[in-house]
């Protein structure tokens, strides 16, 4: 059954940077990918305009934006339900998100700077400091960091964004596998492999080790569809 959504969950949009309409939009969606906003949740305009304390035509307009990602169904004259994860999508999403990331850090190993280098170092030493502190959402948050740096490194500027949309739907459900026992040491230990590649400026090592890396993840979404049908469509 199907259940309408707590909007008490949605953070402060005086604390975020943008239009109105932005600021809403920022907010149901980091709602919705870390899950406080679970598949099939029922979204009442009414509910989110008050705990936001805004008018109906910034969350019209952001939730437009939701369901053009795929967040969000709208059935017209019905209601606007947050989106069961498709196998099919995340498929196709981790396909995409391989492609661009092997391009990437192949780019980045031929080309890295020194000051680059001591970006990734600072964030594999914030890793670890979060994998000992048992932080694992803090973990999430760096290891897509230590992600958007290798986008960010290629010097192209639509790269981030277009591997940030492409893979959306794998990043909704890797919320759902956290924590996993032992998965962030071994991520970690993923995460230095192509660090040292990079260093190395082996091209073709790092995408020998950020391939692997990558390829971790489906069987464990594939698994989790097993033991929880219930947050997946039915294909």
């Amino acid at each position: 059954m199907t259940k309408d959504i707590d909007a008490s969950h949605l953070a402060d949009i005086a604390e975020l940077e943008g239009s109105l309409a932005q600021r809403v939009y920022q907010t149901i969606r980091e709602a919705i990918l870390s899950l406080d906003f679970p598949p099939g949740a029922i979204l009442r305009k009414g509910a989110i305009c008050d705990a936001l304390g805004v008018s109906r035509s910034p969350v019209s307009e952001a939730i437009a934006r939701l369901s053009a990602e795929g967040l969000v169904n709208v059935v017209p004259q019905s209601a606007t339900r947050v989106s069961y994860f498709s196998m099919w999508e995340i498929r196709e999403g981790s396909f995409l998100r391989e492609a661009l990331e092997l391009a990437a850090v192949a780019k980045v190993a031929e080309d890295v700077t020194d000051e680059q280098i001591a970006q990734l170092s600072r964030n594999m030493r914030l890793q670890q400091l979060l994998v000992e502190d048992g932080d694992y959402s803090g973990f999430y948050q760096t290891d897509e960091e230590f992600h958007g740096l290798m986008m960010q490194f290629t010097g192209f500027k639509r790269v981030t964004t277009v591997a940030s949309t492409v893979s959306l739907q794998v990043t909704r459900a890797r919320m759902l596998l956290l924590p996993t026992q032992g998965r962030v040491s071994e991520t970690l230990v993923e995460h230095q492999a192509i660090v040292d590649a990079i260093k190395n400026r082996d091209p073709s090592t790092a995408q020998d080790v950020m391939r692997f890396h990558l390829r971790q993840l489906m069987p464990r979404i594939e698994m989790l569809a097993k033991e929880r049908p219930d947050l997946f469509l039915t294909e």
